[in-house]
Formats: C-alpha cells, structure tokens, sequence
C-alpha cells in the first residue's frame, strides 16, 4: 500500500493539467489575494456602518488650577465624566452610508471572480500558446535529424567524388538555420512558462494535454467586470443621497454624568456640585452653504453617469466579443480540417522525395522544400487545435461562464 502511495503522490504533484493550473491560481495569485483582501475590507466597511446605528460612549476628565482664586470658585477643580449620545434623525446619512457601503462590497464580490475569470482566460491563452511553441519545436527537431542524416550521407558521397562541396553547404545552411530556429523557439517557450508560473504562482514543470467541451450555448451572461460596475453605480448614488442628508434636521441626544472634586476651597470659593447629570437635546439644519453640499453631490452624480455609459459600452463590448469567439470556433474547425489535409498530403509527399532524394533521383532544393512544407504542415496542425481549445475558452469567458466547469 505504502509503494502504491508513492507511485501515486508524484504523479499527482507534477501533473500540470489546465484545470489544475487554473484552480490552483484561483486560489493563490497574488492578483486574487489582493482582490481579497480588498473584499474583506469592504466586509469590515459594512460592519463600521452598521455600528454608527448603536449609541456613543465618551469618556474623559479635565483638571483646572488658577493661580488667582477667581470669586465663588475653588482654586482647582477636577473632573470625570462618562457621555452616552444617540442620533435620532440624521437626515438618513446612515442608511445612505451603509447603503453605500453594501453596493462597494457587491463590487468587490465581482472583483474578485472577474480577476478569478479573467486570469483564467489568461492562463488558457498561455498553457495553449506553449503547446503551439512545443510542436513547432518538434517539428522543427524532427526536420533537424532529417537534415543530419542527409549531410552525413552527403558528406561521405562528396568523399567518394559524387557529390559537389556545393551540395554540404546547402545541406549545412539549411541544418544551421533549423538550429537558430530551435534555439529561439526555446527561449520563446521559457519566456511563456515564466509568464504561465507568474500568473498561476508556482513553478511548473510539465504541460499535460487538456481541453474544453464543445458546449455551444448563445445565452450570455454579464460579465463580473459589469456586474462589478454597475454596484459601483449604485454605490454612487447612494453616495449622493448621504452628501443631501446635510440639508435635513440632524437632531441627537447625549446625556453626561460628570463628578467634581476641588481643591484650596474656602467661604469665599466654595466648593461646587458633586456630582452632575446632564441631559441635551440638539437639532441643526443647514439653510445656506453657498452650494458647496449640491456641488458635491453634482460631483458624485456625475460620476455615476460616466459609469452608465462605461457600462453600456463594456456591455456592446462583451456581446461583440461573443460573436468573434463563436465564428472563431467554427473557422478554426475548418483549419483543422484543412492542416490535416495538409499534413497527410506533406507527409506522403516528403516520404516520397526523401526515397528519390536519396537515390539521387531529385536535387537537394525538391527535398529542403519538401522538408520544409512537412515542418510547417506539422506545427500548423497542432496549432490550429490548440486554437480551436482556445476559441472555446474565449467563448465561455465572454458567455460569462466559469471556465473551469468547461475543461473537460
């Protein structure tokens, strides 16, 4: 059983499918972890304003010393006193503010599955992006032996006085620049796993195959970005009736228990209360402010207009990036068809000049393009599935779905 276990944990930690990826990112990016932390802060946004409903408790002292005795008052005086004060109308800023405070974390819920979503899409891009650089490599490995075998065989041929020195340079040019070819996929598919890691969080080691399931459903859903906007429109708004709650009587109450204590007290400064309660009623309405509160709240108004707009236009935005994705689809399952084509006929093509080549029936330049028409054949192919899985991904994202509940 043991054994079993440690057959089975490797395979599990290096396997480095897409979903894993993306879930793993979901979860640990510092993109959404900043996302989330700025959630939890709106969370706590809601608690300070639910609070503002309950009474305030002050407490506080002072002492006073007068180095001249000032008449019927002892020379010093201290004091402590506790003060519970309650809002009884204020205009509905509270209810506004906690309004306000509601629509900022429903914004914030939204940030952090667009960035879930949207990092998502982002690694799909790049898994898919190294597999197409991975096959270019492969293809252009295997032109490579290809090439080797065929300068060795040539170079034994120039040997025996049947082929020229100008047939090894033009077998050795084309060797050379499929090896600068390979050298700089490589750096390309480095460059993009370093780009995968970063967004995924952790070092990756292989890419196993994934792909999504062919699941073609117009409906659309707004995306989280949207969503997220339209909560900050509400924000606004609520944000502005808070600003004109100024206008309104703001009435509170406070009731103040106060203890004295004195000192250098005599008949003519006498000691005063001991003890003292309280009780204060206050109202105050604004009448006149030169038009600083309405200029404000203009201000906030405003803004929430430029969010309408900027949302009408994200939404224009994502029902026309729907339509790009869903002909994508149907466009890359015509170039797979056509690559395959392709391929099988470069295939067959090269299989038959590599034979004549060698019998020396065709020169060098009818082999290299053959050759090179079976290498571009090749990465075409595997490209263009991979651009198809990527047409479906971008679907999903702009359909407003979850990518993950997709790959299959």
């Amino acid at each position: 059983m043991k054994k079993l276990l440690l057959l089975v944990i490797p395979a599990f930690i290096f396997a480095q499918n897409l979903k894993s990826l993306i879930e793993y990112a979901q979860l640990r990016s510092d993109l959404v972890v900043a996302k989330t932390l700025n959630k939890d802060a709106q969370s706590k946004n809601i608690d300070s304003k639910e609070s503002a409903y309950l009474p305030t408790i002050d407490v506080g002292g002072y002492y006073q010393s007068l180095q001249d005795k000032t008449a019927t008052q002892a020379g010093d005086i201290y004091s402590g006193y506790a003060k519970v004060g309650f809002d009884i109308y204020d205009g509905g800023k509270k209810s506004s503010l906690l309004e306000e405070a509601r629509y900022s974390y429903r914004a914030s819920e939204h940030d952090v599955k667009e960035i879930r979503k949207s990092l998502a899409l982002e690694i799909t891009e790049d898994f898919y992006m190294v597999k197409n650089l991975q096959a270019s490599l492969r293809a252009k490995e295997d032109a490579g032996k290809s090439l080797q075998e065929q300068l060795e065989r040539i170079k034994k041929y120039f040997e025996a006085k049947l082929a020229t020195k100008d047939d090894i340079d033009r077998l050795q040019a084309a060797s050379d620049t499929n090896i600068y070819d390979i050298e700089s996929l490589k750096l390309d598919i480095l460059a993009t796993i370093k780009s995968l890691e970063l967004k995924v969080g952790k070092k990756i080691e292989t890419l196993d195959d994934s792909n999504f399931k062919e699941s073609i459903d117009e409906s659309l859903e707004n995306r989280d970005a949207i969503n997220s906007l339209m909560a900050k429109e509400s924000a606004l708004i609520s944000s502005s009736k808070s600003i004109e709650s100024a206008y309104y009587p703001q009435i509170r109450v406070e009731d103040t228990y106060s203890l004295y204590g004195y000192d250098r007290a005599d008949a003519l400064h006498p000691k005063g209360l001991d003890n003292q309660n309280k009780i204060l009623l206050s109202a105050n309405m604004r009448l006149f402010d030169f038009g600083t509160i309405s200029k404000s709240k203009e201000a906030v108004q405003i803004n929430a207009q430029a969010l309408k707009s900027e949302i009408s236009y994200m939404l224009k935005e994502q029902k026309m990036q729907q339509e790009i994705a869903l002909f994508r689809i149907q466009t890359s399952k015509v170039k797979i068809k056509s690559a395959l084509s392709a391929l099988t006929a470069a295939s067959s093509a090269f299989k038959t000049i590599n034979e004549k080549y060698k019998a020396g029936i065709v020169d060098y330049v009818i082999y290299l393009d053959a050759l090179t028409s079976k290498t571009k054949a090749d990465a075409l192919y595997e490209s263009s599935l991979n651009e198809l899985e990527t047409a479906y991904a971008m679907y999903y994202y702009y359909s407003g779905k979850n990518l993950t509940e997709y790959i299959k």
